[in-house]
Formats: C-alpha cells, structure tokens, sequence
C-alpha cells in the first residue's frame, strides 16, 4: 500500500486527468454510466420523450424485466396492475419517474460487475442503492416532494467515492490510511486528491451531461435550524445527505448503527420539514424494500426502529430475461399483453402512445431482431420510417423511405390488400425480385419478416414491420399469433381515424 507520505497532494487537474485515463483503460462504471448520457438525453428532450425513453430502456433486456416488475409492484399500486408494456409504463408513471428508475436499477446491476473491483467499490455502489431507498420513503413521508427526483440525487450523493474507491484505489488507500492516523475523511481527501470527493462528484456529472439541478445537490449539507421551508435544490442536497449518512450506518452493521440513525433523524428532522419517528420509520421501510427488490444488496442486520426485530431476507428467484434471441415461446400471450395494454390505455394516451405500444408489443411479444413503424405522408408520395426498435435501426431511418406509387412487390401488395402478410425466408432465389431495392439495401441481413399494414377508410396511412435476422433461430408466424395481431392492428387504426377527424393535419406532422 503506498503510504501517504510518499506521494504529495495532488492538483485537482493532475487528479481529474488521472481519474478519466483510467475510466479509458477500465470503462465506465460497471452498467452504469455508460446509459446516464441516453436516459438523461430521453429523459430531457423535447421531442418523443416518452418513445425515446421506451426504446432506452426495451435495449435492456433485465432493465426491461425489472421497470415492468416494479411498475406493477405496491409502490405503484395506486395506478392499478397489469401493466405489460414499458411504453404503458411510461405512460403511466412518466418520463422523470421511470427515468430515475432506470438510473437506479442500472446502478444494481453494476453491483455484480463490481464484485471484481475492489471491496470499497462495491460497498460504496451499495450504500448508494439504500441511500436512494432512503429517500423515496423519506420523500414520501414530506408527500409535497417529488420522490423520483430526490431517489436520484441521493443515489448520485456519493458518486464522487463511487468514483475513487474504484478507479483510484490507490488513492483512496491513503487516504484511509490518513484516516486511520486521525484526520477527518474531508482533510484526507483533499490532502492527497487536492480536491473534495464531492468535487469529483459534480465534475463526473459534468462530464456525463446531468442536469445542473441535480448536480447542484451533489454536496454535503450539515443541519441546521431553518425559519421557512428550503428551496427544491436545498431541501434535495439535504435529503441525499439524511440519506447517504443512514446508509453508511445501516450498511456498516456496527453495534451502534440504530443509534446513529436516531441520532441522524433527529437533526435533519427540522430542515426537512418532517417528524424525527416519520424519518425512522421511513429508513426503517426502505431497509425492508431494498433486501426484497434485489437480493444481491448487503443485508442490514440492525433494526433502526425500537421494539422491531430484524427480519430474515428472502431469497428472491430472478427470472432470466428475455434476450434477443429470437422468438419467445410464449408468443401469443406476450401479444395478448400488449394488447390487452393497448385496450386500457386507448381512451387516454394519445395516437403516438398507441403506435408506440403497439409497436413494442409486436417487438417484444414475437422477439423480433427490429420493429419499424412506417407512416404514410401523403404530400411527399411517400411510407417514411417513423418510430423503431432494435440495434443499429436508428441510424438506418434515413434510408427507410419509399413512394406509395403501386410497384409489384410485396410491401405494396400487403397495403393494397390490407392484410398482413409473413415472409419467411425473403433470401430465397425464387422470391427476390418481390423485395424492393430499398429493402434490400438497407437490411441485407433479414432472413423473414412481417408486414402489418393500417388502412383508413380503404386508404392505407402506414404500416408495423418487423423482422428477423439470419443470425435468430428460424421462427414463424403461428395461427394463434394472428388474432391478437389482428385486434392490435384494429386498435390502431381506429385510434388514428378518430385523430383524423379531430386533427386533419395529425398524419403530416407524424410523417
């Protein structure tokens, strides 16, 4: 171990500079902060947050899997169960909130990863998971605060340790070590890093391109009285501070931790506007909720409540997540799902809502390599790429054009006829020349595909396509797949003929 001594403090230039040479050298955060920039991104555009944050989170299988799981789970029972899409997911719970969700679980599964770093690492990205279980309770205990957006800030709280404790353990051994020699963990920190861990913090949100609000929470607040309610910033640097010190103390497992958190709730109480026994009970919640959604975080042994039992952690089984691996073998149910999402949601979601739920229902459902929504736009003559699903479709969307002048193939045969029509093998000798060029040039690799064609009124105004690669097990389109198909498709197009009528310039602006 290097002692201290021997190396002298560091500039805060030479430490960031050394702290990103080994963020190329190792890689980014375990499964983590290589997905802040495009939740972050979905999460704050403008334009189809809510699509973009669906496509974000369906590139996950076991990020996909768990947002469902908790999306339906009693924290969210208020918005009632059932829910078999993220697209109704977001719906339902909002861009921010499934947002943060993401940011969250994607910091579990780091967990794991971690394992192989050093002990410290893990710790830290552990405590960080509590210290945001923490603040969703506490939040909840406020009731005028947003809970999602104070979750997220508290699991970040600690970022600038997360950061050390695995890319510069080194450093971060000497500073124990200093420690250890009596000096507070700030002093030490600065002494040898030449700037605070909270500093290394917001620099790393700066580079990850979070929001300067939520950067702004990324520092220690100390207690202390306050003659009116803070301000929104304010009051979530104070929460993720309550909440990171009660993980530290919970996940420490020392003899005195329930005193420690008493003593924690009772000085905070008064700056976050809620009762000492409210802020105990809510650590004491999130202690339980956190064991019971993920097994792999550490299990907190000590009671924080008085009278209350520590209870034995339940093994939970994981489900192994659907992959891209082709067609799951309950297909049919899985279109049902959606379907029956579709259902609920068509008298309050919007037609781009619809069109993304259908479109991830037949993605998920028949685990398609690509799902594209085409749409027709009747100015320009042409079926343009609107919404897709699957790696590498986003770049192609370009090239996914066409003109809906009749030509002898198939996609012009399925919207002419209104019925869907399943391709099986499109490599076949004697049925290429049914396949326009564009099709051919932009997806060279896709062995069978479906067309799903949307007619209004006679008129074709779009078309749901999906397909498998060569590289997917040779699947088909079964018989008991084509009824919840069919109803998917009649929800849509009545969705789009009844914003039509309302809105006659609807299509021009989806196009």
């Amino acid at each position: 171990m290097a002692n201290a001594a021997q190396t002298g403090t560091a500039t805060p230039e030479q430490t960031m500079e050394l702290l990103w040479q080994r963020v190329r050298q190792r890689g980014d955060l375990p499964g983590f902060s290589k997905v802040v920039g495009a939740i972050i991104g979905a999460m704050r555009g403008e334009d189809d947050r809510e699509f973009n944050m669906t496509k974000t989170v369906l590139q996950d299988p076991a990020l996909t899997q768990k947002v469902l799981r908790l999306a339906n789970s009693a924290m969210y029972s208020v918005f009632g169960q059932g829910i078999n899409t993220v697209s109704k997911a977001v719906i339902v719970l909002g861009t921010e909130a499934i947002g943060h969700l993401a940011l969250g679980l994607k910091l579990i599964d780091g967990l794991s990863n971690a394992s192989s770093a050093s002990g410290a690492a893990r710790v830290e990205m552990e405590k960080a998971v509590m210290a945001g279980h923490i603040a969703r309770q506490v939040a909840a205990a406020a009731s005028t605060r947003d809970a999602e957006e104070a979750v997220v800030c508290s699991m970040l709280h600690s970022l600038g340790r997360m950061m050390t404790t695995f890319y510069l353990q080194d450093r971060w051994q000497e500073i124990q070590a200093r420690c250890t020699e009596g000096m507070p963990e700030a002093d030490a920190a600065r002494a040898v890093l030449g700037l605070g861990l909270d500093d290394i913090a917001r620099k790393a949100a700066q580079q990850w391109g979070l929001p300067a609000g939520l950067i702004d929470t990324l520092q220690d607040v100390a207690p202390k009285p306050v003659g009116e309610p803070l301000d929104h910033n304010d009051w979530l640097a104070a929460v993720s501070t309550l909440s990171s010190r009660c993980a530290d103390a919970i996940c420490a497992d020392e003899e005195d931790a329930a005193e420690r958190v008493t003593a924690l709730a009772a000085t905070y109480a008064d700056m976050l506007g809620v009762e000492t026994k409210d802020l105990l009970a809510a650590v004491d919640s999130a202690q339980r909720t956190a064991v019971a959604e993920d097994p792999r975080l550490v299990r907190p042994t000590k009671a924080v409540l008085p009278g209350r039992k520590p209870e034995p952690a339940k093994e939970e089984k994981q489900e192994a997540p659907h992959a891209r691996g082709g067609k799951p073998v309950d297909a049919a149910k899985r279109l049902g799902d959606g379907v029956d999402d579709i259902r609920d949601a068509v008298q309050t979601a919007s037609t781009g809502q619809l069109l993304s739920m259908a479109l991830e229902t037949i993605y998920q459902g028949l685990g398609f390599s690509r799902a594209i929504a085409f749409l027709r736009n009747q100015e320009q003559s042409s079926y343009t790429a609107r919404m897709c699903f699957g790696d590498g479709v986003q770049e192609l969307l370009p090239r996914l054009i066409f003109g809906d002048a009749y030509q002898p193939d198939v996609f012009h045969a399925a919207l002419a006829n209104d019925k869907m029509i399943f391709v099986e093998n499109a490599l076949d000798a004697n049925f290429v020349s049914k396949v326009p060029r564009w099709w051919k040039d932009a997806l060279p690799s896709v062995r069978s595909f479906m067309v799903l064609p949307l007619t209004v009124n006679r008129q074709p105004v779009g078309f749901l396509y999906g397909d498998w690669d060569i590289s997917a097990p040779l699947s088909r389109v079964e018989p008991a797949e084509v009824g919840p198909l069919n109803e998917l498709r009649l929800l849509v197009v009545r969705a789009i003929e009844q914003r039509r009528q309302m809105e006659p310039g609807w299509m021009r602006r989806m196009s």
